[in-house]
């Protein structure tokens, strides 16, 4: 059983900054993705298990980082310059089935696990 858990969420001013934490079970493909009240889950950045390929949303590209520290099985997602439509329950999932070292995901069902969700809300 893989487990996910996340931490850093919270509330911020328009322009602010917060990372998010994501704390794995094992070294996998991982993704941040973020749900607003009354919408579907969407994809917000991604990083392959291996090599440390990177993709992003055209919506954060440029304010927001992917990244890991494998010695932790941790990912982090840098959130900066943060703008009130990021407001949402932000949460990482795993893709614990093998993939190449550069893969990335951008669905939901390409993910196998998801963590618990984390609430990020940027005031005006």
């Amino acid at each position: 059983q893989v487990q996910l858990v996340e931490s850093g969420g919270g509330l911020v001013q328009a322009g602010g900054s917060l990372r998010l934490s994501c704390a794995a079970s094992g070294r996998y493909a991982m993704g941040w993705f973020r749900q607003a009240a009354g919408k579907e889950r969407e994809f917000v950045a991604a990083i392959s298990w291996s090599d440390g390929t990177t993709d992003y949303s055209d919506s954060v590209k440029g304010r927001f980082t992917i990244s890991r520290d494998n010695a932790k099985n941790t990912v982090y997602l840098q959130m900066n310059s943060l703008k009130p439509e990021d407001t949402a329950v932000y949460y990482c999932a795993a893709r614990t089935s093998r993939t190449g070292i550069s893969a990335i995901f951008r669905r939901p069902d390409e993910y196998h696990y998801w963590g618990q969700g984390t609430q990020v809300t940027v005031s005006s």
